[in-house]
């Protein structure tokens, strides 16, 4: 984070950042000679069973259980272990050469990414919980696995641990400092593709380290005006391939952008600032064009409409950039990985949804950059608002693909829970790309439909269409108004994130959406 002025609201100054530096490794030893703080098995239940002799069948498990004389068969017995998903058990042992060794359950297959990833957060937690400088990690069933996939899950499992690690302390007057510094991969090959995955890993990991330390800044410190700072200073970092401009409300009006002016202009002392970041390629021809779209509410009081009662949530409002946090951590991993033949172009705009007594009130009307005109019923649904001009803007500048992030309704809640996306398109090509970046990546997301004949109930009685339509399908009528400002040339698709973009048990934020961005700018790179 940049320095705040000394005038900011109760002087609060971030520390510096403790995102992990992990040196990950793939060596092909085995696990029994493996020097260290930590070694961590990840098992499926197949690879717990017994003989008659009550001896481990796996390999692994066994030659593990007899250097350790049946330590290993005895406690998990007694605490029941059975490698379900989930279960996890970390004996300290002596007389090898490693201090500590634990099991980790996979349930009783693993295949997806996000199962790796959530074991790699796993063995993180005891790593942490061990004050572990160094760990292995090893797979019990690694010898079923095509050597495509041994690529695939050291990848995730390496987001996963540095998912799992990281601890955003910057706010804290005491901060503890991560202690993990090394992890070898073992059984899973070794060679320049492994390098070039575990590389991958480590930048998409410091994506998604850089969304969590936007989204947890308190919105005194992440103003609109502190968000772009942090993006030109990305853009700075990798100026070979990024670069970035920022409008403030003089080119918002020239832009004609009244629906997210009207949204800020008058309401707030923080300023809007509308940013707009690019990458292209170092070398070569581009081939395809893509944009990518975050809303960036810095906080949400909901204005006029606003957020009050036990159920409101305007305590997580801060929270309400996370669609743009999550662009700009793909956009950090992408300067780094420089993918070949891709143009992309990463779109905010950033602003407060304050009450003031300037601002936008219900009833009143907006015209947005396209001519369209909305009826204000709703001040809470601000950040369509700003969604709109955002996206006729990227429209303009020839983009073929367009994704947008945004936390944008409860409704999506309702439907999927806390931990998955809805997905929104009418293009059937667009959807499976995304879907299958998602699996790849380990991320969750639903396809969720457009159903046109909801359009109805946006209809204004004065204006062209109102900003929210009635308490149903709140998800879908939002995803509808978005694509009122969307050409009709352009392939785009809605996410709403507005569940997973928030753990509300630890109160932090999850860095979702960063991994399956760049998994489908990759797919999309020639």
């Amino acid at each position: 984070m940049a320095d705040t002025p000394n005038d900011t609201l109760g002087l609060t100054r971030p520390g510096p950042s403790n995102a992990p530096k992990i040196n990950f490794v793939a060596k092909d030893i085995d696990a029994l000679e493996w020097s260290g703080d930590l070694v961590a098995v990840g098992v499926i239940e197949k690879d717990v069973e017994r003989d008659e002799e009550g001896h481990f069948k796996n390999p692994l498990l066994h030659r593990l259980n007899e250097a350790l004389g049946g330590l290993l068969g005895e406690a998990s017995s007694e605490e029941e272990f059975s490698g379900k998903s989930a279960q996890s058990i970390v004996l300290r042992v002596s007389g090898m050469r490693f201090k500590r060794v634990g099991l980790f359950g996979l349930g009783q297959s693993a295949s997806r990414a996000v199962a790796f990833v959530g074991l790699g957060e796993a063995i993180a937690a005891a790593a942490q919980a061990s004050r572990a400088a160094s760990l292995a990690v090893v797979l019990a069933f690694s010898e079923d696995l095509s050597d495509e996939s041994k690529l695939d899950i050291a990848s995730a499992i390496a987001v996963g641990i540095v998912n799992g690690i990281f601890d955003d302390n910057r706010y804290r007057s005491d901060p503890k400092m991560t202690l993990l510094e090394s992890v070898n991969v073992l059984g899973l090959g070794s060679g320049p593709d492994m390098e070039k995955k575990l590389e991958y890993a480590e930048y998409v990991s410091s994506g998604i380290v850089f969304v969590k330390e936007l989204v947890n800044s308190p919105a005194n410190v992440l103003t609109p005006g502190e968000l772009a700072e942090e993006v030109s200073k990305i853009a700075e970092k990798y100026n070979d391939v990024l670069s970035a401009k920022i409008f403030k409300e003089d080119r918002m009006i020239e832009l004609k952008m009244g629906s997210y002016l009207g949204v800020t202009a008058a309401a707030t002392a923080n300023p809007a600032h509308f940013i707009h970041l690019c990458y292209k390629p170092p070398c070569g021809p581009v081939l395809t064009k893509l944009g990518l779209v975050g809303k960036g509410i810095t906080f949400d009081s909901g204005g006029y409409n606003l957020k009050t009662g036990p159920n409101s949530s305007i305590e997580t409002m801060k929270n309400d950039m996370g669609g743009a946090a999550a662009i700009f951590g793909a956009a950090k991993a992408i300067a780094q990985l420089k993918p070949p033949g891709v143009e992309i172009h990463f779109v905010v705009p950033a602003c407060e949804n304050m009450i003031s007594a300037t601002g936008m009130r219900p009833s009143d009307i907006v015209t947005a950059s396209n001519g369209k005109t909305i009826e204000v019923n709703n001040t809470d649904a601000e950040g369509r608002l700003c969604l709109a001009d955002a996206l006729f803007y990227t429209c303009n500048l020839g983009v073929e693909k367009i994704i947008d992030l945004a936390t944008l309704t409860g409704a999506c809640i309702i439907a999927l829970g806390p931990s998955v996306a809805g997905a929104f398109t009418q293009n059937e090509d667009l959807a499976k790309e995304v879907i299958d970046a998602a699996e790849r990546s380990g991320e969750k997301i639903w396809r969720l439909p457009m159903e046109e004949s909801y359009w109805e109930s946006m209809k204004s009685g004065v204006a062209d269409m109102i900003n929210t339509g009635p308490g149903q399908g709140g998800a879908i009528t939002g995803a509808l108004f978005l694509k009122q400002f969307v050409a009709d040339n352009v392939q785009w698709m809605h996410l709403d994130i507005a569940g997973p973009v928030w753990n509300a048990r630890k109160r932090i934020a999850t860095g979702f959406g960063v991994s399956t961005l760049v998994e489908w700018v990759l797919k999309n790179a020639s």
